[in-house]
This record gives C-alpha cells, structure tokens and sequence, in this order.
C-alpha cells in the first residue's frame, strides 16, 4: 500500500485528551494527516502544533465553529489540493482504532468501492458493550438511512470511520452537505446521487471517556425530517429526472391505491354506522382490494430499489473517461 496513497482527515473538537494518543498510532502507510481545529474550546490545534512533532502533520483552523461536516469538508478540500488518492477520516477521542486504516482504504485501492465506513454491528459479541440507548438510536437510524439514501446494504450510519476515494470527493456538493451530525448519512445520500459504490468495513465497538453530544430529541425531530427530504430528493431524482422505469409508475400508483382504499372503506364504515347497518360484503371488498393491490406495488418497488444499489465503483468509470486513461 503507496504511502502517497493516503491521508486522513481529524476533526478536532474537545479532543486534546486524546488527539495525541491518535496521530502517533498512525502506521507508515498514512502521507499526510490534517488536524482541523473546528474552533475549539481547549485550542487543540496549538496543543497539536506545540506538542506533536509528525511531519506528516498538518493542523488546518477554522475562524468559526462548523461542526464535523464542516470540519471533514476542509480535510478533504486540503487533501485533494495536495494530490492525496484516498482520505480517511478519523474521529480524535480514540473510539476508532488507527491501525483500521489499511482495511478502509484496501477496497477503494482495490477498485471494489469509492467510500467505505465501518459497521459495529457485525461482531454480535461486540455489540453487547454498546450502550442500549446507542444500539437503539443506531437501528432506527440504519433502517431511516437505508431509505433516504438507497444503500440498503449498509448499517451503522452514524458510525464516523469511513474513506473515499479523492477523485469521487471532487464531485461532493460541499457547500450542500450537513455540517453538523446528520453529516455520515448526509454524505451517503450525495454518494448515491452519484452512482458511487460503498462498502461496510467491520470493527468494533469502543465506548470510553469521551462525551457524546448526540441526543435522542435530535433522531425523532431533525434526523426525522432530513431523512424525509432525503427520500424524496433521491425519489425525484433516481426514478423521475435522471431516469424512468416501471418503479417510477410502481410507487405512485400503489400510494394512491392505498389512499384510494383506505378513504372508501374508512368513509363507507362510517356512514354504515350511522345509519346503524353493516356494511355490505361488495363495499368491504372495493376497499379492501385497492389497498392490498397498492401494497404489493409498493413491496415491488421497494424491491426495484434495493436492488439497484450501486455496485460498479464511480472512480472507475471516471478514469476510464479521462482524456489520458
């Protein structure tokens, strides 16, 4: 694996603790390492500069605080600029373990994907040290994101280890993607507007010291609504703008059949009840026929779907396309 090959791109944030500990476990295969000080409150990126003598270290500040999208934006936009191939971003608290790396960047340096993440949730014996709350937030966020963003073969959408290959990271809308926590699953939906391959790497779960500022009012409110923009942005532009399929007319029609049946029967009940009768064996079936029609329009498209998850990595075509391939 080329040295040249990789960087990896630190958020830091509250971290001073840690962050050291993290870059001296860096192995030789990584080039560059790009500390960003997100405007931190201990200044992490001093204590970095005073106290870490890595050459391969380059400590990147923001004026104001941008979260860790916006944080991950300014790794990568530095990494790019210097030539880097593939950028791994690390969190600096220590959960994720730097000698990972060469398993993150192994699928995208191998032509089998253009973004990898990890995935805690392979190891059953590891995810009995995650705490419930986590666990909890974790499966309702996966199932969410697979909705919103199309990957149905991934999970752990939060999970902050990931790598992408620099020519795919070139074609993210930075100005566009969330700067703060819906940023992981923020970031598969811009991927799968652009046809990119990814990929689960596993690794374990580790809960220290650190201090999570992830709260469960955020899954349910703003994770929710976000989600919903999601969907329906990828719905827009997968199966209307880009390209037309019989999944385009699946979805659609079987929602208005489900509404359609729904508002008959419902409707029809009720005014059989008013008039104290029951209600007639033909009108339960010109309810009920609708709705279960709709049904399985829906469970065909969602099946269209999941099996129109990318697979063909997207640095791959690209290379092929340029002018000196």
């Amino acid at each position: 694996m080329n040295a040249f090959d990789i960087a990896v791109v630190i958020p830091s944030y509250k971290v001073t603790r840690h962050i050291l500990g993290v870059i001296a476990k860096m192995g030789p295969e990584v080039a560059r390492i790009y500390v960003v000080d997100d405007k931190c409150p201990d200044h992490s990126g001093a204590y970095v500069r005073e106290h870490c003598t890595d050459p391969r270290v380059v400590v990147l500040e923001h004026a104001e605080n941008q979260g860790v999208g916006g944080a991950v934006m300014t790794g990568y936009a530095a990494a790019i600029a210097d030539g880097m191939k593939v950028i791994v971003k690390v969190d600096g608290d220590g959960q994720m373990n730097p000698s990972l790396i060469p398993a993150f960047a192994a699928p995208i340096l191998n032509g089998e994907a253009d973004y990898t993440k990890g995935n805690r949730f392979y190891d059953l014996e590891q995810i009995g040290s995650m705490p419930p709350m986590r666990l909890f937030g974790n499966a309702v966020l996966s199932l969410m994101t697979k909705l919103s963003s199309g990957y149905w073969n991934l999970f752990d959408p939060t999970n902050g280890y990931t790598a992408i290959h620099a020519e795919v990271a070139k074609r993210l809308p930075f100005n566009k993607i969330s700067r703060r926590y819906f940023f992981e699953t923020d970031i598969l939906f811009r991927l799968n507007t652009l046809n990119a391959a990814v990929c689960d790497v596993p690794m374990d779960a580790v809960y220290a010291d650190e201090e999570s500022n992830l709260k469960i009012s955020k899954i349910v409110t703003e994770f929710l609504a976000k989600h919903t923009r999601n969907f329906l942005k990828r719905l827009f532009y997968n199966y209307y703008l880009r390209n037309m399929s019989v999944a385009s007319i699946e979805l659609p029609l079987g929602l208005a059949l489900i509404l359609f049946g729904s508002i008959y029967g419902t409707t029809s009940w009720l005014a059989a009840r008013e008039a104290g009768i029951s209600t007639p064996a033909g009108t339960v079936m010109l309810s009920a026929l609708p709705v279960l029609m709709g049904a399985q329009l829906v469970l065909a498209f969602l099946a269209y779907d999941i099996a129109s998850v990318p697979r063909q990595p997207l640095h791959k075509r690209l290379r092929a396309l340029a002018p000196d391939a």
